[in-house]
């Protein structure tokens, strides 16, 4: 993966860390048995997801064109590693 920008970027890292700071609320919540605060932290998950694709929207995510095809770089890989 070292040939690509795959989730290196500022969008991907915040929508996770959103994602999973719900995943922690509800988890919680779940073995406090609440039912609400459960709900909540989903909100809080999809929440996540909006943020990174409004971030990505914003320019803050790897750009289309920034992801090379996976065969050229193991080709590339391959070829340095014979030299």
């Amino acid at each position: 993966m070292a040939g690509t920008n795959h989730g290196h970027t500022p969008a991907a890292w915040t929508g996770v860390i959103i994602a999973f700071i719900g995943f922690c609320i509800s988890g919680a919540f779940m073995v406090l048995a609440n039912p609400l605060g459960f709900w909540a932290g989903l909100v809080v998950v999809a929440l996540g997801g909006v943020v990174g694709m409004a971030m990505k929207a914003a320019g803050m995510g790897a750009p289309k064109g920034a992801h090379e095809d996976l065969a050229v770089v193991i080709a590339a890989n391959k070829a340095a590693a014979k030299v």
